[in-house]
């Protein structure tokens, strides 16, 4: 364990997403006995460590998403605790200890998404509580005695339990500021303790069977109540108490059944934010004109029509959201295109026919809903005013009011055109108000005019002929001539440098100023230069500034060139009059002396490293890497032992020993830029090939001979191997403490943007370790950052070889960028320039060409193929995303409209059909410990998000799409909102979610829904291919072309034989003994063949009459036991009919007449499917300036393939090249290039429509290519 003494000073720290189960909790953490926060979610502790029981000074416990149930253990020794989190686990009410209660100083507690189906016993002793959460459990009552103590209460949410009532002691909650009862069956409470809650500021209902009987008749006494949620109750009004309540500042009636509104409305002088949707109002009453803090109203799904809305509602200056979608407009009130404030209007399906030509005027609108509105004609636009006076006169605005306006005088605004407006009403008062505007407007002119002459004749009087001459005739002084250049100074100087009285100090360190600490004022190290700035405060109140730069006697020529430069840079910065003055060591001024209290102090040596590069003998530490794959552009280096049994020939290992890079059994990818950028150029960059290693690659391992092991290398990485995640820290510092809080992550991907250059990271990768110095940090913070690294590295426990590695902004190492999303350095490379063009310049184009070094992005094809999703992993991710699943309806295009799509098509699709599915998900919002109440509940209501998938066949056309677009997705967008996700998405091109909620069932058919054959005819055959891609969330079952040459004898066969319905006999009880004695129709013939990855099921019928029959399994002779249970278990759910019987058949046993008819004869098929295991599908395209290979997701399709480029297909033994039809000269010739660059192997040329049959088995579901839309 490391020793640094740092521990105890610090304050904070956050150990989220690390895995602390069995065990794994830090030892170290005990001796953090000045800790105030900790955070802990997300750490997988089933238990309560005892550790905590050390950190006695502890405030602030979070615990949230473990796997607790219960509390016992060390909390409740935690005297000085005052918030615990515990929410989002797993808690019964026996868990809890009563002892925990007892803690004087615990002022918050949450207890919400547990499993408690009571309160917790004892919990009325915690009369210090302040904030107390019990939402989302299973209570089904309040004991008497928990109001009668816990009178301090704020902040209480008891919402989504099984309440039937509150206690009567509730009225004692005299301070409560926040109630939250939302989704309770409170149907008989009658409320009466409401009144004497004088101090409440929010109160949600939500959900809580409200009714006006059950509201109190009387609320005047809640005259603090600013936050009222009354919707999904059956309100047929709004009850009268609600009038009473002036200060209501948001009220949210949605989801009732309320006709009308009072006049009394009026009374809410205060409320900013209105909802009323899904209602039955029909009108809205006039005095709502007089609400003038209104700014968000919502009336959507009403009867609204055009005389519902008040004339005078352009009154409402501060309204900024209107919403009335899914009302009866035809029009809307002028008068609402005069709310000046206005930025959303949303009018979507309504009855429009035109809109007021004033909508244009609204110059701050940002959003204009008006779809579905197929009557709608807008009104045209007012003709573009010329800009200024054209271009000939440099588009200056010469006009009468714009030069007023620039002179200050209140301008009015100019008078619209005859035919902008045809609302007689606002013509009226244009009328009327015209004559009073012009006669004001003339006077402000007047005025203007009038100052302007009278300022002028003043200068005239006090300037002679002869002063006026010298003036126009005196040359400028050179140094207001000098132009300036536009240097930006901020990212040498922080913002308030020179801004307070004292004295600041910057070091030199790498060309660059950076700030030092005030105690190390009047310490100058001898090998450093600093710039010294002296900031006081005249007589006059401004500030004034001296500027010293010290040089040290052994200071290197950079840091005293950079001294003086950014010292003028400084004094630019702040505008400074004064010189910068020049100050050596032991020859210091009286003045620069005068600055420090006491006598300056020189330190030999150097603190500060030299900008240039020295030429040392630099020490390397030996590192061993395995390369894997991470996302589908990037690659991960997991460091491992440096020993010969970390070797798998299944990886390409990185060897770096300083000067000498060994690659084994890959290309140099990674080894060129750690040679580029960390060791100049100078390392030798060796490939090894497995069974051929040179002696130094052994001798690096340790073998001083360089003889390879004797034992062969053999396979030991787990294939389901994930990286660790990394955790980005940031360091603070604070006076005498220390905190190391987690960086927020967007979406789960490093960037290095997160990095600021004024403070120090640590970024935990596990095996590796990282302190990351921005260039502005200070020297303390970086002494705490090295301490806290060496504490973090130790206190987990990792494997010997992990170390712990400094990175200074600017310089850092190859490893260290990889752990970021798009840290790279990219050479663009310019295809379009042509020989011709550059042989016009006179240069030799074989020089040039031989000189240039052209950049090429080949790393897909070094890089690992991706393993597969183990059966596991995939289980899991279904079982997380169909959890989260509330809902999903289904809607499915006929004719040109969706209609519902019936149950018992869930999962089926057609290729010439398009399909709607409506998902809506639960969303756990977590919100911050310290939120307010307000805050709190805010976020708590967006507990949802929709998701739209569409699903286009690809046979359909796009008419569906446009069809979606213009209806469907309309209504979902009114309805949802800001929570509407809309994913459109192609056949066999369906992301994971999307494919998980349909559990492996997912069945794609040729041809049409409901199309029937002609009449008289017998149904064509049906072939249908069962098929997994990278794992088993990507199966479906696609129909193809009937052919035995298809079949796999690595697969299983599952083939039901059918009868006749009229050779069916009365009783069904053992249908496989009657149809042993009957000689088989075919009316009905299917079959599945399978590996667990791939299968077949294959459908004859000669009659349109219904049919029985028998399902044989099909066992391929290199099938697996336990894929073939898997194929029982599909064939026997698909075909789930008491006339149809199964039986197991082994690969040869087929009968002739049941099998190889109906695949038209017996032919030769392929006996091994290991070319699954290895297929990968590369794209090669230089669409970003620069040649670049990509790789396509393992679940790749026909329709991947794209014209425009050139395909690389390794199936493990061949390589194809498919050609594009568009693709270009060029990368066809690089594609060419990069197909050879690995190890040799039979290249095939493959064009477009002339596929052979060893590159279309690489595909599910191969057919005829698709055709462009004309």
């Amino acid at each position: 364990m490391a020793n640094t003494g740092v521990l105890p000073f610090v304050r904070g720290i956050d150990f989220t997403r690390n895995d602390f189960k069995d065990g794994r909790f830090p030892e170290a953490v005990r001796l953090m006995t000045g800790v105030q926060w900790l955070k802990l979610d997300r750490t997988n502790l089933s238990q309560i460590p005892e550790e905590l029981g050390k950190l006695l000074k502890i405030e602030h416990l979070s615990l949230i998403r473990n796997d607790l149930e219960r509390l016992y253990g060390e909390l409740t020794e935690l005297t000085c605790l005052r918030t615990l989190n515990i929410r989002h686990n797993r808690v019964k009410t026996s868990g809890i200890p009563a002892e925990l209660f007892r803690l004087e100083e615990l002022t918050t507690l949450d207890l919400s998404h547990n499993n408690m189906k009571e309160v917790p016993e004892g919990l009325e002793r915690a009369r210090s509580l302040l904030v107390l959460n019990l939402s989302h459990n299973h209570i089904e009552s309040i004991p008497n005695a928990l109001f009668m103590h816990l009178t301090d209460l704020l902040f209480l949410d008891l919402s989504n339990n099984n309440l039937e009532t509150l206690p009567p002691q509730t009225r004692r909650l005299a301070n409560l500021q926040t109630l939250v009862l939302n989704c309770n069956p409170l149907g008989h409470f009658q409320l009466r303790q409401l009144p004497s809650l004088m101090n409440l500021e929010t109160l949600h209902m939500r959900d809580t069977q409200r009714t006006l009987s059950n509201i109190p008749g009387n609320l005047d006494s809640l005259t603090n109540l600013t936050d009222l949620d009354l919707s999904l109750n059956a309100l047929p009004k709004v009850p009268e108490a609600l009038y009473a309540l002036t200060n209501l500042r948001r009220l949210n009636l949605n989801d009732n059944e309320i006709t009308e509104l009072s006049q009394a409305i009026d009374q809410w002088q205060h409320i900013e934010t209105l909802k009323l949707c899904r209602n039955k109002l029909t009108a809205l009453p006039a005095s709502l004109c007089k609400l003038m803090s209104l700014r968000r109203l919502y009336v959507n799904d009403n009867l609204l029509d055009f005389e519902g809305i008040p004339s005078g509602i352009g009154k409402l200056c501060s309204l900024e959201i209107f919403s009335a979608a899914h009302n009866q407009l035809e029009m809307i009130p002028e008068g609402l295109c005069r709310c000046g404030s206005l930025k959303k209007l949303i009018l979507t399906a309504n009855r429009l026919i035109t809109l007021p030509d004033a909508i244009h005027l609204l110059t701050d609108l940002e959003a204009l809903d008006l779809r579905d509105n197929p009557e709608l004609v807008m009104p045209p636009k007012p003709t573009e005013v010329q800009k200024g006076s054209g271009v000939e006169f440099y588009n200056i605005d010469f006009s009468l009011q714009h030069q007023l306006r620039l002179a200050g005088a209140n301008v009015p605004a100019q008078a619209p055109s005859s035919s902008a407006s045809k609302d007689p009403i606002a013509r009226k008062l244009r009328l009327r108000r015209g004559r009073r505007d012009q006669e004001e407007a003339d006077q402000d002119q007047a005025k203007i005019l009038k100052g302007m002459k009278d300022i002028a004749k003043d200068k005239n009087k006090q300037k002679t002929l002869e002063e006026v001459k010298a003036e126009s005739l005196k040359p400028k002084r050179w140094d207001e001539t000098l132009e300036k250049p536009p240097l930006d100074y901020s990212e040498f100087f922080d913002e308030v440098a020179g801004q307070f009285p004292g004295i600041t100090i910057w070091e030199i360190e790498n060309f660059l100023p950076n700030q030092i600490e005030e105690v190390a004022h009047g310490k100058f190290y001898e090998g450093d230069c600093y710039i010294v700035l002296k900031t006081a405060i005249d007589e006059t109140g401004s500030l004034t500034w001296e500027i010293y730069f010290w040089i040290g006697e052994k200071a290197t020529l950079d840091k005293r060139a950079c001294a003086a430069i950014h010292a003028v840079n400084l004094r630019n910065y702040l505008g400074a009059q004064c010189r910068t003055i020049r100050e050596e060591q032991s020859d210091e001024s009286d003045e620069f002396l005068a600055l420090f209290d006491t006598d300056i102090t020189y330190i030999e040596g150097g603190r500060t490293s030299s900008g240039f590069f020295t030429v040392e003998d630099m020490t390397y530490a030996k590192r061993l890497y395995r390369v894997h794959a991470a996302g589908t552009s990037s690659i991960h280096l997991e460091p491992v032992p440096v020993a010969v049994s970390s070797l798998d020939p299944r990886y390409v290992f990185v060897l770096d020993t300083g000067l000498k890079i060994f690659m084994w059994y890959g290309k140099k990818l990674m080894a060129e830029k750690i040679n580029k950028n960390e060791r100049k150029n100078k390392a030798d960059i060796q490939t090894e090939m497995p069974g051929d290693e040179s002696a130094d690659f052994w001798r690096a391992f340790g073998d001083n001979d360089g003889l390879p092991p004797e034992e062969p290398i053999a396979e030991h990485v787990d294939p389901d191997f994930v990286p660790a995640v990394p955790r980005l820290y940031q360091v603070r510092l604070g006076m005498g403490y220390l905190e190391l809080p987690q960086v927020e992550v967007p979406h789960g991907k490093l960037a290095n943007t997160l990095l600021n250059n004024r403070s120090v990271y640590i970024l935990d990768c596990y095996l590796d370790v990282f302190v990351w110095f921005g260039k502005k940090s200070t020297r303390l913070v970086r002494a705490a950052a090295v301490k806290l690294s060496q504490e973090l590295f130790t206190m987990i426990g990792r494997p010997a070889y992990a170390m712990v590695t400094r990175v200074q902004e600017g310089t850092e190492n190859q490893i260290f960028k990889s752990k970021f999303m798009g840290w790279d350095e990219v050479i663009a490379v310019d295809f379009t320039r042509t020989a011709e063009s550059v042989q016009k310049t006179g240069a030799d184009l074989t020089k040039w060409a031989r000189q240039q070094e052209t950049k090429a992005d080949l790393a897909a094809l070094f890089t690992p193929r991706q393993p597969a999703m183990s059966l596991t992993e995939a289980q899991q991710l279904s079982e997380e995303w169909n959890e989260d699943l509330e809902a999903m309806e289904a809607f499915v295009l006929e004719g040109k409209k969706f209609v519902r799509l019936p149950d018992e098509e869930l999962g089926h699709f057609y290729s010439k059909d398009c399909y709607v599915f409506l998902c809506r998900y639960w969303v756990p919002v977590d919100v911050p410990d310290d939120a307010a109440g307000e805050q709190e509940q805010e976020q708590m209501e967006d507990d949802f998000q929709c998701v739209v998938y569409f699903w286009q066949g690809r046979e359909a056309g796009n008419m569906g799409w446009l069809t979606f677009t213009f209806s469907l997705q309309k209504k979902f967008k009114s309805l949802f909102g800001e929570k509407l996700e809309v994913v459109r998405t192609h056949q066999q091109q369906e992301n994971l979610k999307f494919m998980a909620h349909f559990k492996r069932k997912f069945v794609i058919h040729q041809g049409k829904r409901k199309e029937q054959p002609p009449a008289g005819t017998i149904p064509p055959v049906e072939f249908y291919h069962l098929r997994s891609n990278g794992g088993a969330l990507c199966t479906r079952l696609i129909q193809i072309k009937p052919d035995a040459a298809l079949l796999n004898s690595a697969c299983w066969f599952v083939l039901p034989a059918s009868v006749s319905v009229r050779n069916k006999p009365s009783n069904p009880s053992k249908p496989l003994h009657w149809l042993n004695g009957l000689k088989p129709s075919l009316s009905c013939w299917t079959g599945l063949l399978m590996t667990g990855r791939s299968g077949y099921i294959l459908k004859v019928t000669f009659d349109q009459e219904e049919s029985s029959g028998m399902v044989y399994v099909w066992i391929g002779s290199k099938a697996k036991p336990e894929e073939a249970k898997l194929a029982e278990d599909i064939a026997e759910e698909m075909f789930n009919n008491p006339w149809i019987g199964f039986q197991t058949l082994n690969e040869g046993e087929e009968p002739d007449n049941f099998f190889w008819v109906a695949l038209g004869g017996r032919k030769p098929y392929d006996t091994d499917s290991d070319f699954m295991d290895y297929t990968r599908l590369f794209r090669c395209s230089n669409e970003k300036g620069y040649f670049t290979v990509s790789e396509k997701c393992s679940d790749f399709c026909q329709d991947d393939l794209a014209d425009d480029d050139i395909m690389i297909l390794d199936n493990g033994e061949q390589v194809f090249l498919w050609l594009g039809a568009r693709c270009s000269e060029v990368e066809i010739k690089l594609a060419y290039k990069s197909a050879q660059a690995e190890k040799p192997r039979k290249l095939f040329l493959t064009l477009k429509n002339k596929e052979s049959k060893r590159f279309t088995k690489c595909f599910h579901g191969w057919g005829i290519h698709k055709k462009p839309p004309e």
